[in-house]
């Protein structure tokens, strides 16, 4: 495990013996600066960092340039091809530099062009889903979901804001707030709350593949970083709520950073302690305000770590210190998320989650799937498919398989003990609610639990395949007579040329797997009708309300209807809580089914 960008770019076996001389001037001089600047940690955190971000955000604007309609579906397949055409332009070059290095260039070179061309594919990867939404929602500037479910919620908030009505009860502020501070900024205030939604949902989905890579680069080296990534960025990624999955995906690597800090405090000194403990507590408390829900079901098990790293037996020094790491972190994530913390302590408790739709009647214990209330044709019948071992799919005892492997060779590392003790604290929570459910008349959220117990079997599953790497790379080397052994300390070894070429390889078919996954989340957000309830209802949605001038978007399906329909009027007004009303509301079921799923009889039928 590596800190971000921590590998020396440059070394005595990269270095060209048969170059010319160093001297004060000339261009080895300043080949030598070039060099020295590179091997700066700073500038490497700093280089992958732009090079991700701009990847991102460049190819999301060019998809800005792709002209069809995306309301019928040749126009949608067109675009999708486009934005594959783009892609591929960008991304051959990058990849073809990173397989020559592998096999023509010095192992420093190859390192540095190694950690950018990761850092750009994990950019790519979620610019092609941001991409798509911008086609997706091409002639509207209204967003995914247009004024309807969680869309219209956060306009609503935002509104209320602007209005100087006060926080959205229990919800985290900060995007609402984001919302509204552009609206004011780029569309007038009140009004504009969904314009700037649209072009937030766009913007937050692009960054998802650069902010999860970053986090990760906290932890791994660059190409295990991207292995976890892009999966996640690309299954979790709902451009619909671009916050909420995003948060939850640099949450569990910042929380194994954080953790080896406190394990690193009793070394320290106490300006260092306090410093990086001030910053963990700002960047914790922040997320808390994006979206607090993940702190909740992460907590149990990041409790049990902290107390199993505390310094119980390592001296006065150990403890002080370990405790004055804590009190800053918690303390000022306390302080900036005091707002929300506030909210929750006042109305909390009045409101209660009582909606269920289909993730709430299938088995609780599948967690390698998920379904919104969009469901199309599926239902709990037919949904989750079975597989062919105990219900369990391909995919699903592969990925068991790998995580057993993570837990047995990695149990030394920290990602793996967090991940693991997030996975079982999150496990038991989700099925105390589920077990709950029918005596309460709540689901209080369960269903999410789904989203961070995948996550972490696929870091498990991930750091598994690393572990069994290295410890495969050591056997291999022990077989072919190698005595000598590089010191822990010292730092992973400088790979050899087969491997950096086997890497280099793997890099190039995450980028495929990154494309192929993008293309296919981009897809389900492509405007369709409302009578597919499918996720393109939600673009759908966005087509058929009136823009600012009173006028349709240029392609409202409801203009080609016989005879024509015109489009919605703008909702404009303040959020408003929903008044809870006892019992729970079963989404997705016919109205005959009610008594049969929900145990009681629809609420819209007369009795």
């Amino acid at each position: 495990m590596t800190n971000l960008a921590p590998e020396a770019v440059g070394s005595a076996e990269s270095s060209d013996p048969g170059g010319e001389p160093e001297t004060e001037t000339g261009a080895p001089a300043r080949r030598r600066d070039l060099g020295a600047l590179l091997e700066r940690r700073s500038v490497l955190i700093a280089a992958e960092a732009l090079v991700s971000v701009g990847a991102a955000l460049v190819f999301t604007l060019l998809c800005t340039h792709i002209s069809v309609n995306p309301t019928n579906r040749i126009g949608q397949v067109s675009g999708l091809a486009k934005i594959q055409q783009y892609v591929a332009v960008l991304g051959l070059p990058l990849l073809a530099v990173l397989v020559y290095t592998a096999w023509r260039g010095g192992a420093a070179r190859h390192r540095l062009v190694q950690r950018l061309v990761c850092a750009a594919v994990a950019g790519l990867a979620t610019g092609v889903v941001a991409g798509g939404v911008v086609v997706a929602l091409r002639g509207t500037p209204w967003p995914l979901g247009g004024q309807e479910g969680d869309p219209s919620q956060l306009i609503h908030m935002a509104t209320s804001m602007l209005d100087d009505k006060g926080l959205p009860g229990v919800y985290p502020p900060l995007f609402p707030g984001l919302i509204a501070v552009w609206a004011k900024l780029r569309y007038g205030g009140i009004g504009g709350e969904g314009f700037a939604l649209h072009d937030l949902q766009i913007f937050f989905s692009a960054l998802a593949g650069p902010m999860s890579y970053l986090a990760w680069r906290l932890m791994l080296r660059p190409f295990w970083a991207l292995a976890i990534a892009v999966p996640s960025a690309l299954v979790f990624l709902d451009p619909i709520r671009p916050y909420s999955h995003v948060t939850m995906i640099i949450l569990v690597p910042l929380l194994a950073a954080c953790l080896r800090e406190l394990r690193r405090a009793r070394s320290l000194s106490t300006r260092s302690v306090v410093l990086r403990g001030a910053g963990f507590g700002v960047i914790f408390g922040v997320l808390f305000l994006y979206y607090s829900g993940w702190y909740l079901w992460s907590a149990p098990g990041v409790f049990v770590m902290t107390l199993f790293l505390f310094p119980w037996r390592g001296g006065a020094r150990a403890v002080r210190r370990t405790l004055l790491f804590l009190a800053v972190t918690v303390g000022l994530a306390g302080v900036i998320g005091s707002p929300l913390l506030y909210q929750i302590a006042k109305e909390g408790a009045t409101t209660p989650d009582r909606y269920a739709y289909i993730v709430n009647y299938v088995d609780p214990a599948y967690v390698l799937g998920w379904m919104s209330d969009r469901t199309g044709d599926l239902t709990y019948h037919n949904w989750p498919q079975s597989g062919e071992l105990a219900g369990q799919t391909g995919f699903a005892l592969m990925l068991i398989a790998a995580v057993g492997i993570g837990v047995g060779l990695g149990l030394r590392s920290l990602v793996v003990r967090v991940a693991a003790a997030v996975l079982v604290g999150a496990w038991l929570m989700r099925f105390w609610y589920a077990s709950h459910m029918a005596h309460d008349q709540m689901v209080q959220l369960y269903p999410r639990t789904t989203w961070i117990i995948m996550y972490c079997l696929m870091i498990l599953a991930v750091v598994g395949l690393m572990a069994a790497s290295d410890r495969g790379r050591g056997w291999v080397q022990g077989l072919l007579g190698r005595s000598e052994r590089v010191p822990a300390a010292a730092g992973p070894a400088i790979p050899a040329r087969a491997t950096r070429q086997l890497a280099a390889g793997l890099v190039c078919a995450l980028a495929l797997f990154a494309t192929m996954g993008a293309s296919w989340s981009v897809d389900r957000y492509m405007p369709q009708s409302e009578k597919t309830n499918s996720m393109g209802l939600d673009a759908w949605r966005a087509h058929n309300i009136k823009k600012k001038d009173g006028s349709c978007p240029k392609y409202a399906p409801v203009k080609s209807e016989n005879p024509p329909r015109p489009c919605a009027d703008p909702i404009v007004k303040d959020w408003e809580s929903e008044p809870d009303k006892g019992d729970l509301h079963c989404a997705n079921i016919p109205t005959e089914d009610w008594p049969a799923v929900c145990g009681r009889v629809a609420p819209w039928v007369k009795k």
